[in-house]
């Protein structure tokens, strides 16, 4: 899916919510509510009364990285994005240019053989490109395989040009972000879940809402050629499975038992944080729908082909109107329903990126989807 739309420059979110004003903290961003093609607007922190006793939110715990290292490729200065850790000790990394600006633009993969020299004297040989779809990501073999310490030393969050600055680590992780035993993370924030404050978060478990724990460690977006994500390492736990499995199970008796007049009604709804969530739990998902505890690579690019099995919605940020996220937006909740909630988005002045507005999909009933896109 690709909307035609044009989102001018001025509504990228340049710098985090509570850098923005005195007194302000993350949850102070907008929050447009969709359902089906019914739209409210809201600040991010009235979250928990929009959501119900029973409501399930999909969390993922994945830390953020400082993926961003300076390199040299002979004389010329690059800035290598370390992506995706692999089984057998290489890094898929991308190259990119300074751009003079303290970010970085595109440029060509390889060649194959080329020494990366990396800051604080380590370096990475290319061996070839990650897989077929094209030369952005490479595969890399460095020279000392604690990668890890490297970026813990010498690295910064990765950031692009629609930023104003440099930013700490800090500001790029999630309040449910939690550290993995072997240093593992994400290459770039997981940002759907950036305006959760542990105040809100309080709040939401006080009325009823639960949550489930899963990761999933993302690499470097494709943030020029919109590419579809590549393998991800993921893990779904036992305990997350067996939650999400019981409020499914406990909206289906509601249902049948004609307990509620409609989907958004006494809760139990299972909402994904982000599109991370998404696919690491629709990646443990059977054709039946039940979720069981799995750990290891994904390679699911959901689609509305494929559709959703597990999530009755979905909490992200505003994306690029070329990007390929666009296509789980719409398996969750229609064509028409992102059209015209991306509309309204560029209408009402939210703000994009990841330290912009969010956006609240829920999926309607049938007939509700039918009208709307009719309309």
């Amino acid at each position: 899916m690709s909307l035609a739309l044009r989102v001018p420059v001025e509504l990228s979110a340049r710098v985090p919510a509570e850098q923005r004003g005195p007194g302000l903290d993350r949850d102070d961003v907008r929050l447009l509510v969709s359902r089906g093609c019914a739209m409210s607007h809201h600040a991010f922190a009235e979250l928990p009364r929009l959501l119900r006793a029973g409501d399930l939110l999909v969390v993922n715990t994945s830390p953020t990285l400082a993926a961003a290292v300076d390199g040299w490729i002979g004389h010329t200065r690059v800035v290598v994005h370390f992506s995706t850790h692999g089984d057998d000790g290489r890094w898929a990394v991308e190259l990119r240019e300074p751009d003079g600006r303290g970010a970085t633009r595109a440029r060509a993969g390889g060649p194959a053989g080329a020494v990366v020299g990396l800051a604080g004297g380590g370096r990475l040989v290319l061996e070839g490109p990650l897989s077929g779809r094209g030369e952005r990501l490479w595969w890399a073999r460095p020279s000392d395989p604690d990668v890890v310490g490297l970026l813990r030393r010498h690295g910064r969050p990765i950031r692009y040009s629609y930023t104003e600055r440099d930013q700490p680590l800090s500001v790029y992780q999630t309040v449910f972000a939690l550290p993995s035993p072997d240093g593992a993370g994400s290459a770039e924030m997981p940002s759907a879940a950036r305006p959760f404050t542990a105040r809100l978060v309080a709040e939401l478990v006080s009325r009823g809402v639960q949550f489930a724990p899963v990761t999933l460690h993302t690499g470097v977006a494709s943030a020029e050629a919109h590419e579809p994500p590549y393998p991800e390492r993921f893990a779904v736990p036992e305990a997350s499975a067996r939650l999400i499995n019981a409020v499914r199970a406990e909206r289906r008796r509601a249902r049948s038992a004609s307990l509620e007049g409609r989907w958004w009604g006494t809760g139990g709804q299972v909402v994904a944080v982000g599109t991370t969530a998404v696919r690491a739990v629709e990646s443990a998902a059977g054709p039946d729908g039940v979720v069981r505890a799995a750990e290891g690579w994904t390679d699911l690019v959901v689609t509305p082909e494929r559709g959703v099995r597990v999530v009755d919605g979905l909490l992200t940020g505003l994306h690029e109107p070329e990007a390929s996220h666009l296509l789980m937006l719409e398996a969750v909740a229609g064509r028409a329903a992102v059209g015209r909630a991306y509309e309204e988005a560029l209408r009402e002045r939210y703000l994009w990126h990841e330290f912009g507005d969010v956006h609240l999909l829920l999926r309607e009933e049938a007939a509700h989807a039918e009208r709307c896109s009719g309309n």
